[in-house]
């Protein structure tokens, strides 16, 4: 094992490069780290190169005892930092993705900045900065934000294997991983490449006793249920990044993700009254869609304007088929849902920036299209066992938004400890419902956001930001839509709108030295038009709006380093939060929270690189809490753990290698759901019956394989 010759004497220098490097650096203008490898036993918890104005800097040695294979690994151990991945705004719009590589937002909605990280190889990593947003130039971004510095390297890959093994109902998930291979070509080595090839596999199962229940609570059925579902995403992409000619610059990402979600849901129910019968619900779906995005940077004028595209379409066939069948020998009884979709995403945006003494302009225009066209059908079963089709006119409906977008941007720093920046804007869009008989609805809104950073002393970071927000909503939800599984018919609403809402978020952090960093974030959102469950006409149920909503929460993020007490290379990651909303019932008039909100969370991650050694340890606790859904003829509430636990070991630098074996849920956490169904609206008609679960998840055995090439 070699240790680190001169570590201090070589950070003292580097320090002294960073702080003059502005964040947008791109890799080529900050030096490089030593190439002497690390022994990661005995190199102490991360600490930041320098707390000096706007910024920690982070080097790869900094992470060593990780032995991190990708710039996301070594992201993911930064002291008291969440990585928040972009929201499914509205066209591109703000920035949300609190992650930059080169200083730069990765504009497209097939991943983003951390999608990419997972397949830059450590080596590659130059520095991370943790920068305040308020300081950044970037419309939108709020709170700390991680810059990964990384250079270009003649050819490198970089492979992961995880596959997993559940005890109990779902299939082993065998193909699960990645393999991706960058390097640079052309003159100068001018155009930079990444390909890859990536398996997103998901697997889900549970089983066991379901109790149903009357309004007095006397049992008149008894089921045992088995449920399992498998998902397979496999995508294939090519990321194209090039410089020239001067200053120019750009990027180009093709990608195509083919998928298969096949779900399997039977149960055998034994009834009071002596009529049982066995139930076979399946889910067929097969469809592929394909991402393409790109920008285009240059020198104009006194400024740099960026052009940026994207176009994701995605075809969606599915068809769910339930069956029951009776032991009485009645014939069988049964419904077949399909529904063929298209979906389709257009963005074109331009950004001008410009910068005028201590000030940094943006104008930005953007114009947005999308589209869903479904084509739904429904059938019963007739005595012969063949499925007859029946009238859905609800089911079938194209519908199109089309969406202009301007804003400004104006950025400068008060002093070197307070960075403002200021956005103001509007959007124009209208909403069609192409072969219906509705005429098309237009919307204007405002929209930005005024956001302040401040750094009041060595040590402490504050930010408090401002912002008027508008939503996204499901096309879906315009069309009818049946659940099967739960005998619920959700009814096409054409008018929906997107909500809005006014944002006030604040969060402060603290240093802790050599102990970590720890963090507390604040909010309150006031919410119009807040989408939710609401009645449709005389004994219907969809989703709709509401006037208003609340929301108010708190989340605190630290990391805790135990070096300084003796124990050298453990540590804890510990997130807690909880969140209180406030809408009125549509049907009650009552104050109620926003249906299925996930009201709080704890997790608690421990890990410990021991030392003079090879190996990693840890362990892993989550709770989650969710409130109740509230239906117009039903109240339900899902929810499994509520606490899951997790244990790994990690054998690192194995011939190259990083391997991991780890165990999820060996204490059992179950899946639960309570439901109370009414005959009819739930505040005029008695309770038709209780549906309670709760069932075995059981253990899984993960497994997981890193390296490079």
């Amino acid at each position: 094992m070699v240790g680190f010759p001169g570590r201090a004497a070589y950070r003292a220098a580097l320090l002294a490069a960073v702080s003059v490097v502005p964040v947008a650096a791109s890799a080529q203008t900050a030096p490089a780290p030593g190439t002497t490898t690390t022994d990661p036993a005995v190199v102490p918890a991360p600490q930041p190169l320098s707390t000096a104005g706007a910024k920690r800097v982070y080097l790869p040695v900094d992470f060593a005892r990780f032995a991190p294979n990708t710039a996301y690994d070594m992201l993911q151990q930064v002291p008291g930092f969440t990585i928040r991945v972009a929201d499914q705004e509205r066209g591109l719009g703000q920035a949300s993705e609190n992650v930059l590589i080169n200083g730069e937002r990765i504009a497209n909605k097939s991943g983003g900045a951390v999608d990419e990280l997972q397949k830059v190889p450590a080596g590659n990593v130059v520095r991370i900065e943790i920068v305040d947003a308020a300081g950044l130039g970037i419309a939108g971004l709020v709170g700390q934000v991680a810059n990964v510095i990384v250079k270009a390297s003649g050819g490198s890959g970089r492979f992961e294997w995880d596959p997993d093994f559940r005890a109990h109902y779902a299939r082993p998930r065998l193909f699960a991983g990645s393999i991706s291979y960058s390097g640079k070509t052309g003159k100068d080595g001018w155009l930079d490449y990444t390909l890859s090839l990536e398996d997103s596999t998901g697997r889900g199962g549970f089983g066991g006793p379901v109790l149903i229940t009357d309004a007095t609570g006397a049992l008149i059925e008894r089921r045992e249920q088995v449920y399992h579902g498998e998902s397979d995403m496999v995508t294939a992409k090519a990321k194209l990044a090039f410089r020239g000619p001067g200053s120019a610059k750009g990027n180009l990402t093709l990608a195509i993700t083919p998928y298969w979600q096949p779900v399997y849901n039977a149960d055998r129910r034994i009834r009071a009254d002596g009529d049982d019968r066995s139930r076979l619900l399946r889910v067929g779906l097969s469809g592929q869609y394909y991402d393409i995005s790109g920008d285009y940077d240059f020198q104009l004028g006194g400024g740099r304007l960026k052009l940026i595209g994207l176009r994701h379409f995605d075809h969606e066939p599915m068809t769910t088929t339930q069956t029951m069948t009776y032991d009485s020998g009645a014939p069988d009884t049964g419904t077949r849902f399909g529904r063929n979709s298209n979906i389709g995403e257009t963005v074109g945006r331009a950004e001008y920036t410009w910068k005028g003494g201590k000030n940094t302009w943006q104008l930005s225009f953007e114009r947005a299209y999308n589209s869903l066209d479904q084509r739904g059908t429904l059938f019963n079963l007739s005595p012969g066992r063949s499925f007859d089709p029946i009238d859905f006119p609800g089911g079938s409906g194209k519908v199109t938004e089309t969406r202009y977008e301007g804003t400004a941007t104006w950025t400068r720093p008060f002093g070197p400890k307070i960075d403002f920046q200021l956005v103001v804007g509007a959007e124009q869009s209208t909403l069609t419902r192409v072969d219906g008989n509705l005429a098309p609805r237009r919307f204007f809104r405002p929209k930005g956001s005024v956001s302040l950073g401040w750094r009041p002393s060595p040590g402490w970071d504050a930010n408090l930001k401002l912002r008027r927000r508008v939503g996204q909503i499901d096309f879906y939800d315009f069309l009818s839509q049946p659940n099967l599984s739960q005998d619920r018919q959700s009814d096409g609403n054409p008018d929906l709108v997107p909500p809005q809402s006014w944002e006030l978020e604040g969060e402060v952090g603290r240093e802790l030295g050599r102990w970590g960093k720890t963090r507390l974030r604040g909010f309150y959102h006031r919410i119009e038009d807040i989408v939710d469950l609401i009645p449709i006409g005389v004994d219907g149920q969809g989703v709709g709006n509401l006037p208003l909503a609340t929301r108010l929460g708190i989340q605190s993020t630290s990391t805790i380093q135990f070096d300084p007490m003796g124990w050298r290379g453990a540590k804890i990651d510990a997130t807690f939060a909880i969140e209180r909303t406030r809408v009125k019932d549509p049907l009650t008039g009552e104050q109620r929270s926003i249906s299925g909100n996930h009201d709080a969370s704890i997790d608690i991650a421990f890990r410990q690189d021991v030392p003079h050694s090879r190996f990693a340890y840890g362990a892993e606790a989550q709770y989650d809490h969710f409130n109740r859904t509230y239906y117009p003829t039903e109240v339900l509430r899902s929810w499994e753990g509520p606490w899951y636990f997790s244990m790994f070991v990690e054998r690192k630098n194995l011939m190259g290698l990083t391997v991991r074996a780890s165990v999820f849920n060996p204490l059992n956490g179950r899946h639960y759901l309570d439901r109370y169904v009414y005959d009819g609206r739930r505040t005029t008609s008695p309770l038709l019956f209780r549906e309670y679960h709760d069932q075995l998840v059981g253990p899984i055995f993960q497994f997981s394989v890193k390296g490079t090439f």
